[in-house]
């Protein structure tokens, strides 16, 4: 688990088991108004990371990638919102905008957003990037760099969660 500095960690994930389980100890960390962007290509396991992220976080339903619909709500009894967005069919920020991504962004639940390359403009400057790659037929490395004191806490606090140290 290489440490590069205190805003970046990386890291392969054995199976999609232990990718969710990641997600999960991540999840369980996430207040109102955390951002995270996952990039990665098709296939490199956001939707696998995300459905962790969005248990730990405390939703108990199934999480689908919302490549179609665009954004996903999952709501936990408390009334609280984690939003699922993604932006790979958008044409750009234009769109990003008309389904409303200012408005979440202000909405003080969580934001995860696949694709972010494609509306990069909008994002704000401090967010949790989670980028995932395809290693082998189970693995995948998972990088994450943390823009910002509020997702260096985070990331410090998951890399003690996930590692112990």
């Amino acid at each position: 688990m290489p440490i590069l500095d205190r805003r970046a960690l990386d890291f392969y994930s054995h199976s999609a088991e232990q990718t969710v389980r990641f997600g999960a100890r991540l999840g369980e960390l996430l207040r109102p108004g955390d951002v995270l962007t996952l990039s990665g290509g098709l296939g490199a396991g956001k939707t696998t990371f995300i459905s962790g992220l969005a248990r730990g976080w405390g939703y108990a339903g199934q999480v689908t990638s919302p490549t179609f619909v665009l954004v996903n709500d999952y709501t936990r009894p408390d009334g609280q919102h984690f939003w699922h967005l993604d932006a790979y069919r958008l044409e750009g920020e234009a769109d990003a905008l008309g389904l409303g991504l200012d408005d979440l962004l202000a909405s003080q639940g969580v934001v995860v957003l696949e694709w972010p390359e494609r509306i990069a403009g909008l994002l704000p400057d401090e967010r949790l990037s989670v980028h995932l790659r395809w290693a082998d037929h189970t693995r995948r490395g998972v990088k994450f760099d943390a823009q910002g004191p509020r997702y260096e806490f985070l990331l410090d606090e998951f890399r003690q969660a996930a590692f112990g140290t």
